[in-house]
């Protein structure tokens, strides 16, 4: 096995930049749930492998599978907003616009990477009219997924489709229909392109239609940016719907943060969220990955041989609390890759830094570096969590500096809320509890019986479907945020044990 002197680090935090992550890449159940085609909607916190999922959708290879990603770091959501169709409700006004953007996708598909098609007389005679509609209207087969909705583009539908032309406004030739107009038949001309798009299809063929990065732009405020999600899960819940219907392999998949996804309200949301929503999670009672196996998949690559995590840290002693090393760490994450990889190179860092000082030093992870990676590690977290909240909670910062006056990590209703008082900010303290509750940054204390098995603390990110306890005697601090913060690792009248996660 390769010396841990030799290594640079276990990966980058994120997938844009994880030169390990397709060497690496751990097969969760939401990315089979994606693959056969079972459910659209991956949701999970950010960090929690979304994109990679994407990512090796559209990295994988093999005979018959074709997948496009949709990124909108540069989309024009300008020239997408006026597509919004008046008169209908307002979430779904946006449905039959994205509909347009997947199925010219599915084009695309078909036209330029398909090699297969057309496999029988039939399938050319749909292919041709896809074709020619796509050329006469964008002036090529492979048009420009950012300049479909610009308004230079004229729509060519005659003769290609079967449209009411009476539609159209008088003096509009159907066969030079600007993109001004295409909200007014969008809706039939949809109808006739996955009509097209699907019997052209090879039936042996896995079609995939990926969109990643929705949060960019993100503004919880915005009502037309919540409209524009709910019209993309429509969308591709109706296109995947009408594939599975005509026995073809198209498939459209979304992935979103759920912090997002809560803030959005429409009618089928719970019957979408039942039947197409896969959750990514790792170490919990929902799944079978762990992030340790995450981490595993890491050591064999960078250091060679098959190594175990105990190869790596040393779990022969135990850390305060009486906590195993992998213990200790995943009390400081989110449940997230992301943080352990962040924590394992901090980890690393330390331990090469106080290797290089005594070559007696052994060759796993002791305590000493774990706790030396703390600080670093815990300040991460923090920037992190700024990333997520400061959209939803522009005050956030006045709430968590109320958390480092209190100065402990386990503390009462009443310290928080002496804190609250002497520093006059609106609202209450039990809202502020609830708004720092909601985004994992403490949790409260639950007693044991009714049911419920021992006491504990109830963290959201362990428990997404647990409400917040105003009534809660106790609270505590997520452990990961007690260095960044200078709590001390223990409750009002008892001494630092350094326990903190036990």
């Amino acid at each position: 096995m390769k010396s841990l002197l030799d290594v640079e680090h276990f990966g980058a935090i994120d997938a844009d930049n994880d030169n390990l992550l397709l060497d690496c890449f751990e097969d969760h159940e939401a990315f089979i749930a994606v693959k056969e085609r079972a459910r659209f909607l991956v949701v999970g916190r950010k960090g929690s492998g979304k994109t990679a999922i994407f990512k090796t959708m559209l990295q994988t290879s093999g005979d018959g599978y074709f997948c496009y990603g949709h990124t909108f770091s540069d989309y024009p959501w300008h020239h997408h907003d006026l597509q919004a169709r008046v008169g209908i409700p307002d979430v779904d006004k946006f449905t039959h616009s994205w509909k347009y953007l997947a199925l010219l996708t599915a084009s695309k598909i078909v036209l330029n990477f398909d090699q297969s098609l057309p496999f029988d007389q039939e399938s050319m005679e749909w292919m041709v009219r896809v074709e020619r509609f796509v050329v006469d209207t964008y002036g090529t087969r492979d048009p420009d997924v950012t300049q479909l909705f610009t308004p230079s583009k004229t729509l060519k539908l005659k003769p290609y489709f079967e449209l009411d032309w009476k539609i159209l406004k008088a003096g509009i030739n159907p066969e030079s229909v600007p993109m001004t107009e295409l909200p007014v038949i969008v809706q039939e001309l949809n109808a006739n392109l996955l009509k097209y798009i699907l019997r052209c299809l090879n039936p042996q063929h896995e079609y995939f239609i990926c969109f990643d990065q929705l949060d960019l732009g993100f503004d919880p405020s915005s009502g037309e940016y919540k409209n524009r999600l709910i019209g993309l899960l429509l969308a591709a819940r109706d296109i995947n719907i009408a594939a599975r219907n005509a026995s073809q392999k198209l498939f459209v998949a979304v992935f979103l943060r759920d912090d997002i996804y809560d803030t959005l309200h429409f009618e089928d949301k719970n019957k979408l969220t039942e039947n197409s929503l896969s959750l990514i999670e790792w170490d919990t009672p929902r799944t079978n990955k762990t992030l340790r196996g995450l981490m595993e998949k890491r050591f064999r690559v960078v250091l060679g041989d098959r190594p175990t995590w105990a190869d790596v840290f040393d779990e022969t002693k135990e850390m305060p609390g009486h906590q195993t090393k992998y213990q200790h760490i995943l009390d400081r994450t989110y449940l997230r890759p992301r943080d352990i990889i962040k924590f394992s190179n901090s980890v690393l860092r330390q331990y090469q830094s106080r290797k290089g000082k005594d070559a007696a030093v052994g060759d796993r992870f002791e305590n000493i570096d774990l706790n030396s990676a703390r600080t670093e590690y815990s300040s991460y977290l923090m920037n992190e969590l700024d990333d997520e909240i400061h959209k939803h909670l522009p005050h956030y910062e006045q709430h968590v500096e109320l958390l480092r006056k209190v100065g402990v990590w386990q503390f009462t209703p009443d310290e928080f809320t002496k804190q609250y008082g002497q520093a006059g900010l609106a609202g209450s303290a039990s809202e502020a509890l609830e708004e720092l509750y909601e985004f994992s940054l403490l949790g409260f204390y639950r007693p044991g019986g009714k049911g419920y098995g021992g006491s504990e603390y109830v963290f959201k990110y362990k428990e997404p479907k647990t409400k917040f306890e105003s009534s809660s005697t106790r609270f505590r601090v997520h452990p990961g945020l007690i260095d960044v913060l200078g709590l001390k690792r223990f409750t009002v009248g008892e001494q630092d044990d350094d326990s903190a996660g036990s």
